[in-house]
C-alpha cells in the first residue's frame, strides 16, 4: 500500500481528539504503519521494561524477540497498522503529548529519498526518474515503491529512509510514484567485512603526513589537529566488521567542521587521504572509502556555508 489514502476512520468516543489520530488511523486503514513523534520530531523513548534493548525487539526490529510490551516505546519498531493498538488507553497518552505523525516506509513497502537541500533536490532533478514528491521544510522527499536497507549521508543532504527507519508525515505529495530504480539502490554500497589475511584491501599509496607545509592558512595548532585527527582514524579501525565507511564520512565532516572558520588552506585534502588509508586498512574498498570521506569534507563545508 502506499501512503495517499483517503481512508477515514471514526475515532472512539471520549479518546483524545486531534488532527494527528485522525491521521494516523487514515494511514494505517491503507497498510501504512505509523507511530507517533513527540517534541523534537522524534520517537517516543523506551518503557523500563524495554529500556536498553531488554525486551528483545519487536517483530519489525532487525533482531526479533518476544517482547509483548504494548506501548509506543521502540522507536521505528513501534509502528503498526492496527488501530486498536492506536486507540489504546496504553497510547492515548502519548497521542496528547505528540507532534507529528511518522510512518515507516519499509513496513510500507516504500524507500524515502529525503532530499535536505535545494542543491540536493537539484541533483536528483539531474539523476533520479521522476516519481511522487512530497515537500519538506529544507527540502524534499522522493517516494519511490519498493523497499531497501536504510542509510544516512549516501551523499551531501541526501539521505535514505525504508527499511528500519521512520519519515514524518507531511501528506500525500503529488506526482505519480515510481519503482524503486537501481540509480538509488546504486547509492548505497555495501562495505565488505575485514579481508582474510594475506589479502590485499586496496593499492593505496604512502603520502605525506599533515603539517604545516599543507596547512599555511590553519589556525589550529599541529598538535590539536593531529590529536583530533589520530582519535578519528582509532574509531575508523576498531570498526573491523562493518560500519568503517560510515564511520569515515562521520570522521571527515567533524573533522572539516573544525576548520570552517580559519583562511585556510587547512590541508583537508591530505587528512582526506589519511582517513581514507584508515579505512581500506580494515577493509573498506577504496573506491567507497574515498566517496565516503569527499562527502563528508563537503557536507562540512555546505554546513557552514
Amino acid at each position: 500500500m502506499t501512503p495517499d489514502c483517503t481512508t477515514r476512520l471514526p475515532l472512539a468516543e471520549n479518546h483524545p481528539d486531534g488532527s494527528h489520530l485522525r491521521t494516523a488511523l487514515a494511514l494505517a486503514a491503507a497498510g501504512v504503519p505509523v507511530l507517533p513523534l513527540r517534541r523534537g520530531k522524534v520517537p517516543f523513548g523506551n518503557c523500563r521494561s524495554c529500556k536498553d534493548g531488554a525486551c528483545g525487539g519487536r517483530p519489525n526490529m532487525k533482531s526479533a524477540g518476544p517482547c509483548q510490551c504494548p506501548a509506543p516505546c521502540h522507536a521505528w519498531a513501534a509502528a503498526t497498522t492496527d488501530p486498536h493498538v492506536l486507540t489504546s488507553p496504553l497510547w492515548a497518552p502519548v497521542w496528547r503529548e505528540a507532534v507529528a505523525v511518522a510512518y515507516h516506509p519499509g513496513g510500507a513497502g516504500l524507500t524515502v529519498v529525503d532530499l535536505d537541500n535545494a542543491a540536493a533536490v537539484t541533483w536528483a532533478h539531474e539523476t533520479l526518474p521522476a516519481t511522487r514528491t512530497v515537500q519538506t521544510t529544507r527540502g524534499e522527499h522522493w517516494l519511490y515503491r519498493g523497499a531497501m536497507p536504510s542509510s544516512n549521508a549516501v551523499r551531501p543532504g541526501v539521505d535514505i529512509k525504508s527499511l528500519m527507519q521512520y519519515a514524518r508525515w507531511l501528506g500525500p505529495g503529488t506526482g505519480r510514484m515510481a519503482v524503486l530504480p537501481a540509480a538509488v539502490r546504486a547509492l548505497l554500497v555495501k562495505e565488505d567485512t575485514t579481508p582474510a589475511p594475506g589479502e590485499v584491501a586496496s593499492s593505496v599509496p604512502d603520502r605525506t603526513p599533515w603539517g604545516r607545509s599543507v596547512a599555511t592558512g590553519c589556525r589550529h595548532t599541529e598538535r590539536y589537529v593531529r590529536t583530533g585527527l589520530e582519535r578519528g582514524l582509532t574509531l575508523v579501525r576498531t570498526r573491523t566488521e562493518s560500519g568503517a565507511g560510515s564511520q569515515a564520512f562521520g570522521v571527515a565532516r567533524f573533522l572539516a567542521a573544525q576548520h570552517t572558520e580559519c583562511p585556510g588552506p587547512c590541508g583537508l585534502a591530505v587528512l582526506g587521504h589519511e582517513i581514507v588509508a584508515a579505512a581500506v586498512s580494515v577493509g573498506v574498498p577504496e573506491t567507497y572509502a574515498r566517496r565516503a570521506v569527499a562527502n563528508g569534507l563537503e557536507t562540512a563545508v555546505e554546513r557552514a556555508a
